[in-house]
């Protein structure tokens, strides 16, 4: 989608672009297009750009500690790097530390990394150690052990220290880590951090680089592949593992380092969990499936996510829902653009959505609300009748993160974001028996009953991914989409076994720095 064309993106179904994707990505601009080839690794250059600009929005002088992630307690578990270590220093080993000092017009950065052992390393694998991180990163290196001595030293001078805090996604820094920078810095115990780097570090995020948009694009049309595989693989009575399964291999087969979350397969009633994640349900005739999927790449993230009907085509009421939710998505997608601020994507979306609604019978007019607050007196809360069926925002930032930070979410759309749209509507077998029960509820419940019932368990998500550039708004998820798409997809032979490799996407992982 460009800048100049108001018009939802043409889906583009055909194998023969999934497999020229793989070498290029389509950009849409007006009614042409161009081809842009995808770029190799972060550079060091980048790295030290980025460690400059959190310096340099500092209110003040002081120190800056970021620590790596942990190595998991035991050796055989998988590593994943802390998103904001990695994005200021591009280091993936465990146990590591920035330093970053700002005194005055001089700012030095250190790496603290551990040193080689090799009877450790002969469980977890060779460490690039003191000597060789310098070279790897561009930032001169000291052995862990010196980390706490060093903070004590430079707190003893009176510089404030600010610990860029490895973030869960309700806002809490681990306890883990709350504990290892007391004890990295005993100077720090019983007090706060005089600077607060965390969400300078956000912000920064919140713009991407040219070779980060190239690395997301790669998780998408990674989790592409997937999706369209398990599409093609989609029959009643099937596991909704065995889809799981089928995407998971496909990241893992083409690249990727493993899925950006729990990947979410929800059939029949699971489909209208927003993030059910058992994937341990037989499929039935006549259920839909939702598939919100999303590979992790050399750590930056894709999330897409397609409803299917397990039986091949939509029943009239699944098609009535599912257009539904196309048609919202389409109505945020011609809202973006350039200087578009999240809100009205989210209100162009909600629009179509409620006005749908009440065509369905399932509220009783786009405008309509109900009893929502708490008891014992729910009716001094009133809340959208349109939220019973959409209860989640429009979309997010992707990132290193699947949640990342990006500029529109305080502010527009603008060159260097990365997010997604994805709204849906969710048919709970057991709406009308959660609605707070009041006189105004109760006569709600009698006159969408009847609609509720029609449509009970049906749940659709569509979510798709886009990246902003100078030239617009680029719609980077091609997969099915369109109802015809996906039952065409469906409809095709279905073959067992897993699918062939696509070696392009293999040497993507040669080109992005493979060892």
């Amino acid at each position: 989608m460009s800048r100049r064309s108001t018009t939802a993106p043409t889906p583009h179904a055909s194998r023969a672009l999934a497999v020229a994707a793989a070498a290029a990505v389509v950009i849409a601009v007006g009614t042409g297009s161009a081809v842009r080839p995808l770029a190799a690794q972060i550079p060091q250059s980048e790295y030290a750009e980025r460690r400059a600009a959190l310096a340099k929005a500092l209110d003040d002088d002081g120190i800056v500690l970021a620590l790596g992630a942990p190595e998991p307690a035991e050796n055989y578990l998988a590593f994943n790097q802390a998103p904001r270590f990695l994005y200021l220093t591009g280091f993936r080993e465990p146990d590591a530390a920035l330093v970053l000092v700002r005194h005055g017009k001089s700012v030095t950065t250190t790496l603290f990394v551990q040193p080689r052992d090799p009877a450790h390393e002969v469980w977890t694998g060779s460490r690039v150690g003191v000597e060789g991180a310098p070279a790897l990163t561009g930032l001169p290196a000291r052995p862990w052990a010196d980390l706490p001595r060093v903070l004590d030293s430079l707190i003893g001078k009176g510089l404030p220290l600010g610990v860029v805090a490895n973030l869960s996604e309700g806002g809490e820094q681990p306890a883990a880590e709350e504990k290892a920078v007391a004890a990295l810095a005993p100077r720090l115990r019983g007090t706060a951090p005089d600077l607060a780097p965390t969400g300078v570090v956000d912000r920064l995020r919140g713009t991407k680089s040219a070779a980060e948009l190239a690395l997301i694009r790669k998780a998408v049309a990674i989790t592409m592949d997937a999706q369209r595989e398990a599409i093609a693989a989609v029959r009643p009575g099937m596991n909704e593992f065995e889809l799981q399964a089928l995407i998971e291999y496909t990241f893992r087969r083409n690249g990727a380092d493993r899925p950006s979350f729990a990947t979410i397969v929800g059939s029949g009633p699971n489909a209208t969990t927003l993030h059910y994640n058992a994937d341990d349900r037989f499929t039935q005739p006549g259920d839909m499936i939702v598939m919100d999927i999303g590979a992790s790449y050399r750590g930056y993230a894709a999330d897409v996510t397609r409803t299917v009907p397990a039986s091949g085509r939509f029943t009239p009421e699944q098609r009535e829902v599912y257009q539904l939710v196309r048609d919202a998505q389409a109505a945020a997608e011609r809202t973006a653009r350039l200087g578009v601020t999240k809100r009205a994507l989210g209100d162009a979306a909600a629009s179509v959505l409620a006005a749908g609604l009440a065509r369905l019978g399932l509220v009783e007019s786009p405008t309509a609300t109900y009893d929502c607050g708490a008891a014992p007196r729910p009716e001094a809360q009133r809340c959208p009748q349109y939220r019973l069926y959409y209860m989640h925002g429009l979309g997010h930032g992707i990132g290193l993160d699947v949640h990342d930070p990006d500029q529109y979410d305080t502010g527009a759309i603008a060159p260097g974001s990365a997010f997604t749209i994805e709204p849906g509507v969710y048919v709970r077998a057991n709406l009308l028996d959660i609605i707070p029960d009041t006189p105004r509820n109760r006569a709600l419940v009698a006159k969408i009953r009847p609609s509720v019932e029609r449509y009970r368990n049906i749940g659709v998500r569509i979510e798709d991914d886009y990246v902003a550039t100078a030239d617009g708004i680029e719609w980077v998820s091609r997969a099915p989409r369109e109802l015809a798409e996906v039952e065409s997809l469906l409809a095709q032979p279905r073959t067992e076994g897993v699918a062939k490799r696509d070696e392009a996407k293999v040497e993507w992982y040669r080109e992005t720095g493979s060892k």
